[in-house]
């Protein structure tokens, strides 16, 4: 078994990196990446954002990818060893399980993982999906019409006939959601846990496209995807360094008498840090969603100068709709200033192509907090609400 360190690449790729607040964490010696002589250097992958897999090399170009929960620390870790298709596979350790790559067929579980696929120009590999719900991509949609994609059922009750007659050799899954999965299992198709969902940065999060790029050989192409949002997110970052106020920004609505909202450590916290602005529970220490009421959201939010909202509106959104839901919307003075930050999933491909851009999003709300950095920009998903 050969392993070749690939100390000197993680080296040059981080010194290469600008300065931001979202800029990759020092490589270590539990995520160095290794290769050998037979692997073509473009082709090799070294997540330095993303926190939940890890990737290893051994002779004849095999893969070790360890998967693991990127806000948990001594999480379960899930292990696969991608080889390559009629390849010798010497060497592998107990305990992984062996996928020939490149696979052809996947199923996705989630917009997030489909827009993976969505920016890699990909989409002939997604043989199924789950919920077809605001899908506004149109080789997709042409793909369910034709049957060449199908639609696999819903979390907790999914058609494993229609799951077979589709033929993947892979399926992602989120292995921390409600799921179903112990009869999927029954498949005897490998069930694969992507967590980009799970990751506290946004460039973390778009780095699973180099995942992705692994299992169906387009490790090369995903690279380059990767670092053209690494670099236009970097530019944007340096914008905001030296900004001189930085207004408090909230997220959120009521809920079943609930206040959904995230913590401090989180992936849109990262964001709004990144585009110079305090996040309103920016020292709650908590990664993942934080369930408040009314009454501690308007203690800490009512000052804020902008107020964050994305939902699924069926007809025009304004301050009017907005205050029926709850006439104490009206109290904030987000509301009062007209400082609501706004997308709505039924008319724009939130779910499904955002992660995948997360520059964009950073220049949406950059040009909404500091307006006078991108004059001229044209919001793609997040647009002030004036009326």
């Amino acid at each position: 078994m050969i392993r070749i360190s690939l100390i000197g690449f993680i080296v040059l790729c981080l010194l290469g990196m600008a300065s931001c607040q979202s800029k990759a964490p020092k490589a270590s010696s539990s995520s160095e990446s290794q290769m050998a002589n037979d692997v073509d250097s473009t082709t090799v992958i070294v997540p330095t954002y993303a926190r939940g897999y890890s990737v290893s090399y051994l002779s004849g170009g095999i893969r070790l990818v360890d998967i693991s929960d990127p806000q948990k620390e001594n999480s379960n870790v899930f292990r696969y060893a991608l080889v390559p298709r009629d390849g010798k596979r010497e060497g592998i350790p107990d305990g992984y399980t062996v996928i020939e790559t490149p696979v052809k067929h996947v199923i996705c579980m989630t917009s997030l993982q489909l827009s993976n696929f969505i920016r890699l120009e990909a989409c002939d590999h997604v043989v199924g999906i789950t919920s077809t719900r605001h899908l506004f991509n149109k080789e997709m949609n042409q793909r369910l019409k034709s049957g060449q994609t199908a639609k696999i059922g819903i979390e907790g009750n999914f058609d494993n006939e229609v799951i077979m007659s589709m033929t993947p050799n892979v399926i992602f899954i989120s292995p921390f959601k409600r799921g179903g999965y112990d009869a999927m299992r029954e498949t005897g198709i490998p069930l694969v846990p992507h967590l980009g969902y799970k990751e506290m940065t946004p460039l973390g999060q778009a780095e699973w496209i180099k995942f992705v790029g692994m299992f169906i050989g387009q490790e090369a192409e995903a690279n380059a995807r990767f670092a053209d949002i690494e670099k236009r997110y970097q530019e944007l970052c340096q914008l905001t360094e030296k900004v001189e106020k930085r207004p408090v920004v909230f997220s959120g609505e009521i809920r079943g008498g609930n206040w959904y909202a995230v913590g401090g450590k989180s992936f849109l916290a990262q964001l709004f840090r990144d585009a110079g602005a305090d996040y309103f529970l920016k020292d709650d220490p908590r990664s993942g969603g934080v369930t408040l009421d009314f009454e501690t959201v308007y203690s800490q939010a009512e000052s804020a100068d902008y107020w964050r909202i994305v939902n699924s509106y069926d007809g025009t959104f304004s301050y009017d709709a907005l205050k029926a839901l709850d006439p104490r919307y009206a109290d904030f003075r987000a509301f009062r200033e007209r400082g609501v930050i706004y997308c709505n999933m039924r008319e724009k491909p939130f779910y499904e192509s955002m992660p995948m851009q997360p520059e964009v999003v950073l220049a949406d709300l950059i040009h909404v907090f500091h307006p006078d950095l991108l004059p001229d920009y044209k919001p793609t998903y997040y647009e002030r609400l004036t009326k």
